[in-house]
């Protein structure tokens, strides 16, 4: 299955019913009045986010969304109808844009989770809503309300606990090939990795997940290259893994790559906390080891870990480090009802 996460949705609630304008006219009966029924409810368009989705793939063969119309009013006191609900199914971390691609209308990160997009429009009254004491015999309806027509984006964010982040070969994939069940794509030339993928890492009896982006290049906010279109999804992640190629020549130089492009992406991404390693260690030396740990954690300003995801080398280690970072993570964002102990 194709890996979507970006599509332009068009979306339409149904109008309401026309009311009606009918007398009661039978035989033998004196005194009829009016008896026409309002008209039924437009149908409303919602997004509600299921299980068992993680792209937005389906929306690649269908675009249009369009609730049905309520039913007009009818004689004899019959109320017309309501419009059937459209009903947007989404995978958790989709994210409902206008059609500015700015406002953010709606943010989905539960399973269950309902969000109104467009509401169907009103029936209009009959003339028996509008019988009184001084006018007994109205010949007014109203029309039915219009339904609402909108453009809308759907991004998906995946949510991960923690995100790889590195230039093209630095050999994110085959750290997250290592550390878990997921296997994407290996190969000795940049921009193997095309979509994002997900693992699931286990470390000490504990599991996080972890989402595998692609490289990002010198630009790329800029628009060069392809990672930049997935940095979202490292957005809701706790921490943030940076592998730096150890066999490169420009070590800092591309970890700095890596820092600025981030911050050109803005938002709270360049805040995250970060663990930096040194990857493919099993290329190298005792002495070339040190040498680039060294000027790596000049650049830094912090400690620089090393790992081979070939040999596993620091392997643990590293997870460890990230792992604490997440725990840390959730309890800064425990709420206050969440800390305080249960009582009977």
């Amino acid at each position: 299955m194709k890996f979507l996460d970006l599509a332009k949705v068009y979306i339409r609630s149904g109008g309401g019913g026309n009311g009606c304008v009918s007398f009661r006219r039978e035989k033998y009966i004196e005194y009829g009045g009016p008896d026409g029924g309002d008209g039924g409810k437009g149908g409303s368009v919602w997004a509600e986010c299921v299980d068992g989705l993680n792209t937005l793939i389906d929306f690649r063969f269908q675009q249009h969304f369009f609730a049905r119309n309520g039913q007009s009013g009818m004689g004899r006191q019959r109320t017309g109808a309501d419009g059937e609900d459209i009903i947007l199914r989404v995978p958790v971390g989709t994210e409902i844009m206008d059609e500015d691609q700015e406002t953010v209308l709606a943010d989905i990160t539960e399973i269950g989770q309902r969000v109104l997009l467009a509401k169907g429009g009103n029936g209009g009254f009959g003339n028996l809503h509008f019988k009184s004491a001084t006018n007994q015999a109205p010949r007014r309806a109203n029309s039915g309300q219009e339904g609402i027509d909108r453009t809308i984006w759907l991004r998906l964010k995946l949510i991960a606990d923690s995100g790889l982040l590195g230039l093209p070969n630095a050999g994110k994939s085959t750290f997250l090939s290592s550390t878990s069940n997921a296997r994407p794509k290996i190969a000795d030339y940049p921009f193997t990795t095309l979509h994002p993928n997900l693992g699931v890492v286990g470390i000490d009896n504990a599991e996080f997940v972890m989402a595998d982006i692609p490289g990002l290049i010198a630009g790329a906010s800029e628009g060069r290259g392809i990672g930049d279109r997935f940095l979202g999804h490292v957005e809701r992640c706790s921490v943030l893994l940076h592998l730096v190629d150890g066999t490169s020549e420009t070590v800092v130089e591309d970890y700095q790559t890596i820092i600025t492009e981030l911050e050109a992406y803005g938002g709270e991404l360049a805040e995250k906390p970060r663990v930096t390693a040194l990857n493919k260690i099993d290329a190298l030396d005792e002495e070339e080891r040190e040498e680039a740990r060294v000027a790596l954690e000049a650049a830094v300003g912090g400690p620089v870990m090393l790992l081979s995801s070939v040999s596993r080398e620091g392997l643990p280690e590293v997870l460890r480090a990230v792992r604490a970072q997440i725990e840390d993570d959730r309890i800064r964002l425990k709420t206050p009802e969440e800390e305080a102990p249960w009582q009977p």
